[in-house]
């Protein structure tokens, strides 16, 4: 198998050659201009920070991408999918607000925020994927109907999957809150009686017609009903409908890469990994703790499997910052740190499946630039 391309830039910089311009000089080597953008529907793939964290990705980067894409003729807009968890972007309006305050907006970045999975996080479409653990991959609707996807994606550590990077951020965070049910749990969801306030509004939106009041007027599921699409969990707003987390990482890690290559299949796709601020968790936290190594640059590629690869693989082999938690865990020269932080993770097991899957290869060239 011939290696795919990766490129990188690291941080240093002059008058004349700074980061943004690094960054474009990037793009462009690694394939960019060779995508035809005329007309299209450009889905720019972002996380935009729970707020509270500062970990993210600096929207001075992000307005020159999208510079470049209206530049060739493309329409671009920036989007992400509303989380599962109740925190304060499980909805488009507080996402959209939470988007705004850390500068995600049509002045500072030169175009609109498009909340992927709509107002509550039901708006999606099922695309096909075949994979060995989901049949079809539950997208967000503007995701899923873009002509183009292009991720921009903060590479760091990440609780679940060891760590962060492209594969991440278009597997699990394309997917409408349904979608990250699936791939967080092995199991249907639950009712926790107590907070039922019995407003029915799952039932309404159970389109399997499998959830009904019992006896005591709380919403009950029918598990033989039941498929599992979690649609009751996404517009619940008493936390009464559950999900039954899967505490195997490796089931979680195959799942977002299958997702991943939803997203990819049957239309361009590039991918920029910036290596930065490399927390130790994900930026879904309302705060990020110092960075475990220093920042080292960033990496483009048409592959996110290489690129994600070549990440990791650079982060392993820099030096560690010793006042992080690395230094709290007593990393020695030469272990992973993302399982040094995250023991119970295997990150290999995204990579190795995405591999199977067809998006991309972990055999890479690096092509400094």
């Amino acid at each position: 198998m011939t290696p795919s391309l990766v490129y990188f830039t690291d941080m240093r910089a002059r008058p004349g050659k700074n980061m943004l311009n690094k960054l474009a000089a990037l793009v462009k080597k690694a394939g960019f201009d060779k995508i035809d953008l005329k007309d299209k529907l450009v889905a720019v793939k972002i996380h935009f920070g729970e707020p509270g964290n500062i970990s993210y990705i600096r929207s001075n980067y992000v307005a020159v991408i999208i510079k470049m894409i209206q530049e060739r003729g493309g329409k671009p807009f920036l989007t992400d999918a509303n989380t599962l968890y109740h925190g304060k972007r499980s909805n488009a309006v507080d996402h959209l607000q939470a988007a705004m305050e850390n500068g995600f907006n049509r002045i500072s970045v030169g175009c609109d925020v498009i909340i992927a999975d709509g107002l509550n996080g039901t708006d999606y479409v099922e695309m096909p994927v075949d994979g060995e653990k989901c049949k079809t991959a539950k997208i967000g609707t503007a995701i899923a109907k873009a002509d183009v996807i292009i991720s921009l994606n903060h590479f760091k550590g990440h609780e679940m999957t060891g760590f962060g990077g492209a594969l991440k951020n278009i597997g699990m965070g394309s997917g409408s809150r349904g979608g990250k049910l699936e791939m967080h749990s092995e199991s249907q969801p639950k009712i926790v009686e107590e907070n039922c306030t019995a407003c029915g509004v799952c039932i309404k939106n159970c389109a399997q017609h499998a959830i009904a009041f019992n006896e005591g007027h709380k919403a009950q599921i029918d598990y033989a009903l039941c498929v599992g699409c979690g649609q009751c969990v996404a517009v619940c707003k008493f936390d009464a409908a559950q999900a039954i987390w899967d505490g195997n990482s490796s089931t979680v890690g195959e799942k977002i890469a299958e997702y991943a290559a939803a997203v990819c299949a049957n239309r361009p796709h590039f991918h920029v990994n910036f290596i930065m601020n490399v927390s130790p968790n994900c930026d879904c936290w309302d705060m990020n703790d110092q960075a475990i190594v220093p920042d080292l640059g960033i990496a483009a590629s048409l592959d996110p499997t290489a690129l994600d690869r070549a990440c990791v693989d650079m982060v392993n082999q820099a030096p560690f910052v010793q006042t992080s938690e690395l230094g709290d865990k007593q990393y020695q020269s030469g272990q992973d740190k993302f399982t040094t932080i995250h023991p119970r993770t295997r990150w290999q097991v995204t990579l190795d499946h995405a591999e199977k899957m067809g998006l991309g290869s972990q055999q890479y060239t690096l092509i400094n630039i």
